[in-house]
């Protein structure tokens, strides 16, 4: 079957007349099983052994074999050069997406492309959501031997096929990257290729997904291991444009930058990179002034996306830089810590402190992609671990009963560096907070919604106020004793069964986590720490607003709980007057 194309200034104007398929001679006549496997995508140039890989996979694997080509010309009843000539290449691609479509919607085939297909930004999101795709990639010296003789090509007779090869290469890598998986086919075995290809397949495991679909902004939390590595592929179909600048700080930098950049790199993706110092104490006025000059001085453009690649406090500064400079720039969180994954990289919530407070300068700017890297944890000593984990034990203490259940099976697991535990945990956590989100993105209602996520906030940001923000005292672990204390506080008021705070202080002391406010090694002021309540921004009409519990996952905003009702709490969990 012929796969000619005729080079560009040999094709004639094109016809205005649409291509002739008849799209019910395509593909095999088996209808789609539910539950039947995905169709595997062959991608690469002329001469990667798209077609002699392929009828090995697919014999293999048990499914047929599918070349698209082929395909075309039995829908069109015309050879791909006949169709080049008489249509012209912008229809062309158009008739050879619909075949692609329809072939994606049938039974589990082995599909090689022809070298072009994957080219077109509709025809990869169809194969993005249906199918896996394997480039099958090549150096140019095996490439330039295995067309040698294809004198049937006119691409290849209008010079010389290393330069055209070359080219091409220069042209299509980048977009070749963005496939699942990427096989080197450096020699002249097939059956070793196609050995090769079926253990990539074999270990392949795709990414959880957890979507996140608002009224303005919709975005994928993508969770898995070596996400970073593969930033490019997955961020190339989201970014406005592909030049980005990464906002990292020096403590993530050496230990992941290299493998984002390579990353971005592979998809042709430019890249610039600030770096700030590590620690709360970059979130400052002075901080911000710095980053959004240097952004500005890159002469970034509307589409320029800022990649936060580090904990919380480098996603809060840069998601704030992204929302003010030029009015709003594109912005994705890849979050390298375990509190950060969970939950400042989800639900648009950014912001730098003043000597006022805590995150009192903010703007809601939503990330257009999150990638939860879950081979970064293992960076991780195990107190961030246990500071990141708080936030989710928090999701199922708030509104989610079985995530709880789960933690108290599964907890010490993920603390133990367990990556399949941590991932589910992540990808529970994200599915928890997005539902919350959708429902208040910007906590407007005066009662439950958003505002419950911040169960144990107000104690937790209340501690690290007064310890300075100085990193002695982890947000997360914060965040774990807070948790405690509005389970202690709701039984004191009547709201919560005594077993239910009993049970929280177990699961929370098992696993080592901070659970009273002696944990800190400090001792504390009752008074000065509802002074510190006092100046937190979830203060409306001059009342305090706390999240209580009526019982594990049954949490609710209140706004009339009693000052002398806090100061006595605190004081009988060890504070002074």
């Amino acid at each position: 079957m012929s796969r000619q194309i005729p080079p560009d200034r040999h094709t004639p104007a094109a016809s205005s007349l649409a291509i002739p398929l008849d799209l019910n001679a395509v593909g095999p006549a088996t209808p789609r099983q539910p539950g039947s496997g995905r169709t595997i995508v062959l991608v690469g140039l002329m001469g990667a052994g798209k077609t002699t890989i392929g009828r090995i996979l697919a014999a293999r694997l048990g499914v047929p074999f599918v070349d698209s080509d082929e395909e075309i010309e039995r829908a069109a009843g015309y050879t791909i050069a006949d169709l080049f000539q008489k249509y012209g290449e912008p229809e062309f691609r158009r008739g050879e997406r619909l075949v692609i479509r329809r072939l994606l919607s049938g039974p589990p085939v082995v599909l090689a492309t022809g070298g072009g297909a994957f080219m077109d930004s509709r025809t990869r999101a169809g194969v993005r959501e249906h199918a896996i795709s394997i480039w099958l990639r090549c150096p140019l010296p095996v490439l330039v031997q295995r067309v040698a003789d294809r004198t049937h090509r006119p691409l290849l007779n209008a010079t010389s096929p290393h330069a055209v090869l070359a080219n091409l290469m220069q042209l299509r890598h980048p977009v070749y990257a963005e496939a699942d998986i990427i096989v080197d086919c450096g020699d002249d075995n097939v059956e070793h290729s196609a050995d090769h290809v079926m253990q990539a397949l074999k270990h392949n495991r795709q990414p959880l997904r957890v979507p996140v679909r608002l009224d303005r902004a919709s975005y994928d939390v993508v969770i898995g291991p070596d996400v970073i590595r593969r930033a490019g592929a997955l961020l190339a179909p989201v970014l406005p444009q592909k030049r980005v600048m990464v906002l990292t700080d020096e403590t993530v930098s050496p230990l992941h930058l290299p493998r984002l950049l390579e990353g971005l790199e592979e998809t042709g993706i430019r890249a610039e990179v600030i770096t700030i110092p590590p620690g709360e104490g970059s979130k400052t006025i002075g901080m911000y002034e710095r980053v959004t000059n240097a952004l500005l001085e890159a002469h970034v453009e509307r589409g320029t996306t800022v990649v936060a690649l580090g904990g919380g406090v480098v996603g809060d500064l840069a998601g704030f830089c992204a929302a003010t400079t030029l009015r709003g720039l594109p912005f994705v969180q890849i979050p390298t810590t375990l509190l950060s994954q969970v939950d400042s990289s989800v639900g648009g919530k950014t912001g730098i402190n003043t000597p006022f407070g805590k995150n009192l300068l903010g703007a809601f700017h939503q990330p257009i992609a999150v990638l939860a890297d879950t081979s970064a944890l293992a960076t991780l000593p195990v107190r961030e671990l246990r500071a990141g984990y708080a936030e989710i034990v928090k999701s199922g203490l708030l509104g989610d009963a079985g995530l709880f259940d789960w933690c108290e099976r599964h907890g010490a697991d993920v603390l133990a560096g367990d990556p399949a535990m941590q991932a589910e945990a992540i990808r529970m956590a994200c599915a928890f907070k997005a539902r919350v989100v959708v429902a208040d993105e910007r906590e407007e209602r005066r009662a439950d919604g958003r505002a419950l996520l911040n169960l144990g906030h107000t104690f937790g940001h209340a501690l690290e106020a007064e310890m300075g923000y100085n990193g002695s005292l982890l947000h997360g672990e914060a965040v774990s004793i807070g948790l405690r204390l509005a389970f202690m506080l709701s039984v004191r008021l009547g709201y919560c069964p005594a077993e239910d705070l009993d049970r929280v202080t177990r699961h929370l002391e098992r696993l080592s986590m901070p659970a009273r406010i002696s944990d800190t090694g400090r001792n504390f002021s009752a008074t000065q720490l509802v002074r510190n309540m006092q100046r937190d921004k979830k203060m409306r009409d001059g009342r305090l607003s706390f999240v209580l519990v009526r019982g594990i996952g049954r949490a609710f905003t209140c706004r009339d709980v009693p000052d002398d009702a806090v100061l006595d709490m605190l004081r009988a969990d060890g504070c002074t007057p």
